[in-house]
């Protein structure tokens, strides 16, 4: 058996085993299982990376000329991609094992990120349009699991079921999209849309391509499906490291990547392009302006997951897709570090996830507050990180095609680094705020240790990267060119953040900027849920009124009602003209039947 195939076979047998066999008393044994076959994957899909590996098909359907193949393809983009989603999924396993070891569920959870290792693993090494979109599908439902997994919690049940309905706005764009590269293309097939003969003038392809991307609108969070992604953060939090950091969120950006590798940078229509761009730097400004005033720390860090895809999307819409993927190589590592520091935090303070009341953390819990402390500056671009280069290569994308979106990528920056800082300052430094903090102690190590890879990775991912086939031929840049003005552009957000944060946040204990009005703007969210929920509840009661009308005029007053009064009517006719109780009118009928019976008996 070809070894590559491990990737998709132990995750599902992991799954199917957990499921079925051991969830109900074996939950330690499940957990484990689930962490040595990610672990397994791993060490396959490094083996992989400088291994020629080929294609695998299997052809599913067959009707004369049209074909669907069940096809796995490892070329250079999908072993980056596996070794980012194995690599961190095997993390969160073993961060897991501390977590939710007292979970009542734990084999149930274990379970289902084994069923999302699956479900990832399909939508990287897919390669057709019709596959990715049954393991895009499968990918959704193990996020529902998983975002849900306390489902005895309103709000948990309540995110889950949010973020499977955006998910399916976008993606029934996604499938329309589709169907109409199939239309112009004449195929499924990834590789085979390179011979396509396409031009960027071909009729439809510009809505074909921005109807693709509605699938990233809704996996990637982008605006305006961006609602579900904070909420999500109900979930268990190395639910939000794996999925709502790292890897789900960006598949989106992912397949945009692989569509344009796929079709061609020189077809791609300039409107689409520019449209996908706008979408991400809009959805990057906005997040980062959310999270500016959220306190769940949590939240600021899917706040920050937000800004940071609109990030990759607007490099995918400056058809620079190495830039994008690039970001989205050294994002995983420091996000998903963060994500796990915060879940220490939350374990340490008693599940407590206010900011404001936390604080000192990390003189009592070294390890995460150093390893936050890397991901921070990672996060913030402070030079020579691994979010400085991979930043950088966004701004220069940026200054090539518009000085508005370089603009809007700065004014991001900025407010990244103050985001962040405000966070590290609150919770981390100056005095406990509450008892939780006071009493707060440093993980176990097998918490702390995943916290400790990740911090290494977050910082050698830039010179990692070249380790792993480049994307069509791309090279990172890792040192810092001073004569280059996007380098100091750059570093000047970086100060201009951090000194915001100083003066606003530093040995504060509660926020000076919670009574301004716009930053209530902002601690709302711009009132998008709020203006979502009447729109439902607007056009809940347009429908329910108009359904009312038609059951109760046409369906119950005129079908059924109707049918109902014509066979009383008839009844009653009968009841009360035929059987009136008059002996005459009896002796007629009977005299009548008399004569039609002999009539019919001789005549006939």
């Amino acid at each position: 058996m070809n070894q590559s195939l491990l990737l998709l076979i132990l995750p599902l047998f992991s799954a199917v085993l957990i499921h079925f066999v051991l969830k109900q008393k074996l939950a330690t044994i499940a957990a484990l299982i689930g962490t040595i076959s990610t672990s397994i994957t791993l060490a396959v899909s490094v083996s992989l990376l400088n291994t020629e590996v080929s294609a695998i098909s299997f052809n599913w359907i067959n009707a004369g000329s049209f074909n669907i193949d069940i096809g796995f393809q490892f070329d250079q983009l999908s072993k980056g991609m596996m070794i980012v989603v194995t690599g961190i999924g095997f993390l969160v396993h073993l961060f897991s094992l501390g977590y939710m070891k007292d979970d009542d569920s734990k084999a149930r959870y274990f379970g289902n990120l084994s069923l999302f290792m699956f479900s990832m693993t399909g939508i990287v090494l897919a390669n057709n349009f019709v596959m990715m979109f049954i393991f895009w599908e499968l990918v959704g439902l193990s996020s529902y699991l998983l975002i849900g997994h306390w489902f005895q919690k309103d709000s948990a049940a309540d995110a889950s079921k949010k973020a499977f309905l955006s998910n399916r706005v976008g993606d029934f764009g996604f499938l329309i999209g589709i169907l109409m590269i199939w239309g112009i293309t004449g195929t499924f097939t990834f590789q085979d849309m390179q011979q396509s003969p396409l031009t960027a003038s071909t009729p439809f392809l510009a809505a074909a391509v921005l109807l693709v991307f509605c699938g990233a609108i809704g996996k990637s969070a982008q605006l305006p499906l961006h609602v579900w992604l904070p909420d999500a953060m109900e979930g268990p939090t190395p639910v939000s490291a794996l999925i709502h950091a790292a890897t789900m969120v960006a598949a989106g950006v992912y397949m945009m990547a692989r569509f344009f590798f796929s079709i061609g940078f020189e077809v791609i229509p300039e409107c689409s392009a520019m449209t996908i761009a706008w979408i991400g730097g809009l959805t990057s400004l906005a997040a980062a302006l959310m999270a500016t005033q959220q306190d769940d720390i949590k939240k600021i860090l899917a706040y920050s997951t937000l800004s940071q895809l609109g990030y990759m999307v607007m490099a995918v819409g400056l058809v620079d897709p190495n830039a994008g993927m690039f970001h989205l190589y050294t994002h995983a590592w420091f996000k998903a570090l963060l994500f796990l520091g915060s879940g220490a935090v939350i374990y340490a303070c008693h599940h407590e996830q206010n900011i404001w009341k936390m604080g000192g953390l990390f003189k009592k819990m070294p390890i995460t507050g150093i390893t936050f402390v890397i991901g921070t500056l990672c996060l913030t671009a402070v030079p020579m990180s691994s979010g400085f280069f991979s930043k950088e290569a966004i701004l220069h994308a940026a200054s090539g095609k518009s000085v508005v979106l370089l603009s809007i990528t700065l004014i991001v920056a900025v407010l990244t680094t103050f985001y962040m800082f405000r966070l590290l300052f609150i919770a981390f430094f100056g005095e406990a705020k509450d008892k939780y903090a006071e009493h707060a102690k440093e993980v176990p190590l097998v918490m702390a240790l995943p916290l400790i890879l990740l911090a290494l990775m977050a910082l050698a991912s830039p010179w990692l990267g070249n380790l792993i086939p480049a994307l069509d031929d791309f090279h990172p840049h890792t040192s810092i060119h001073f004569d280059d003005p996007i380098t100091w552009l750059s570093i000047g957000a970086f100060v201009l953040g951090l000194v915001g944060a100083l003066l606003f946040y530093k040995g504060k204990t509660q926020d000076p900027l919670a009574s301004n009005g716009l930053m209530l703007v902002f601690r709302n969210k711009f009132y998008i849920d709020e203006f979502y929920a009447k729109l439902v509840k607007v056009f809940q009661d347009v429908l329910a009124s108009v359904v009312h009308f038609l059951d109760e005029f046409f369906i119950n007053g005129m079908l059924v009602g109707g049918l109902t009064r014509i066979a009383q009517g008839i009844g009653d006719y009968f009841r009360y003209r035929m059987q009136s109780g008059n002996l005459q009118n009896y002796a007629l009928l009977l005299s009548v039947g008399v004569i039609l019976v002999i009539y019919l008996t001789v005549f006939l």
